[in-house]
């Protein structure tokens, strides 16, 4: 048979009473013959628990809590409690976990039951805290835990309280000594209105006497500003009549030299037009004069061109005149002067052939 178990569970294998394997997750072939297995598991286990117990001055309290241990020294608890496994489903013979648990709960149970049975009743429902870490150090510490090779992880108490009615009478008795606080605090609120009323009515008072001597200061120092005002007010007209009067005759002197220099500026400017005008026209004068000399030049000089040219052309035959003034003639004017000279002499000429071709490309032209 092929067997196999998880790694949060430790096993001892045993054959005909003799230990042959052991450690955590081991699988292995064996025969179901002579073959023993234990499996111890090594995960936190966690147990709930709730007891009645009874305080130092013998009321009975109601302890809610839960605790997590584990097994630290599994060949050990293997020893004390049985483990063994059936080979077919892996099921124990006996329950050693609920016993384990059960054991656990019971030792937790006489460590809570004396540390409760010292305090008194008042206390110890206000007491979770200091409860829970005085029992966790308690359980650390004991070797009947120590011995079964149990480790505690955690233990904490969720919750402590008395039973009902014991719960109503110290509710009520809270409840009187709350409201007779209440009322104090009501008393010693009249109280202290009352006396900060009276300051309140004096410190009135006080600000409206300071008030008043500060309205006379103030009153005093606006008198006094107003008659400084005044003065200040007659020195600054007496200055300012005074600069108004050197202003207006200043202005007036000013107005007197601007005039006559505005006279004197005026009638030289005149003066300087006329000036300028003379000169103008004498400049006019001049320049006619200079054109009647060019334009005479100019005559003479055309006039003797214009005679050597006809001398030249005097000396020359008709037909030379005629070819120079052909020679740079557009090729249309030449031929209209041949259509010319064809009808001056149209009755010498017998027979003339134009043809249509000739026309239109003179038309073009």
């Amino acid at each position: 048979m092929y067997l196999q178990f998880l790694p949060n569970e430790y096993v001892l294998r045993y054959k005909k009473g003799r230990r042959t394997a052991a450690g955590r997750g081991l699988s292995f072939y064996c025969f179901t013959k002579g073959t023993t297995v234990a499996v111890v598991p090594v995960s936190v286990q966690e147990a709930d628990f709730i007891y009645e117990e009874q305080t130092c001055d013998f009321q009975n309290v109601t302890v809610q809590g839960q605790l997590a241990y584990r097994v630290a020294d599994c060949e050990k608890i293997a020893e004390q409690m049985n483990f063994t496994v059936r080979l077919k489903d892996k099921e124990y013979y006996d329950e050693p976990i609920d016993k384990l648990s059960k054991r656990v709960v019971n030792i937790t149970d006489a460590l809570i039951k004396n540390r409760v049975s010292l305090i008194p009743l008042t206390k110890a429902i206000r007491s979770e805290k200091e409860l829970t870490e005085a029992i966790l150090e308690d359980l650390r510490a004991l070797e009947e835990l120590e011995g079964l090779g149990v480790e505690i992880t955690g233990f904490s108490i969720l919750r402590i309280c008395a039973n009902n009615e014991t719960h109503r009478a110290l509710e009520a008795r809270t409840r009187e000594e709350i409201l007779k606080e209440s009322d104090d605090a009501l008393y010693e609120r009249r109280n202290a209105s009352i006396e900060q009323e009276r300051k309140v009515k004096e410190n009135e008072l006080s600000t409206e006497i300071s008030v008043e001597e500060k309205k006379k200061q103030i009153r005093q120092t606006e008198i006094e500003t107003k008659r400084m005002l005044l003065e200040k007010e007659n020195e600054l007209e007496r200055i300012r009549i005074a600069a108004q009067t050197e202003r207006d005759r200043m202005e007036t002197e000013a107005k007197t030299e601007r005039a006559r220099m505005e006279t004197e500026a005026q009638a030289e400017r005149e003066q300087m037009k006329i000036d300028a005008e003379i000169e103008l026209e004498r400049k006019r004068k001049e320049l006619a004069e200079m054109r009647l000399e060019n334009a005479k030049k100019d005559a003479d000089a055309e006039a003797y061109r214009v005679s050597a040219v006809m001398e030249a052309y005097g000396r020359l035959s008709p037909e030379v005149l005629i070819a120079l003034a052909t020679l740079n003639m557009d090729p249309e004017k030449m031929i209209a002067g041949a259509f010319e000279k064809l009808a001056a002499n149209s009755e010498k000429i017998g027979t003339l052939n134009i043809t249509p071709d000739l026309l239109e490309s003179l038309r073009k032209r």
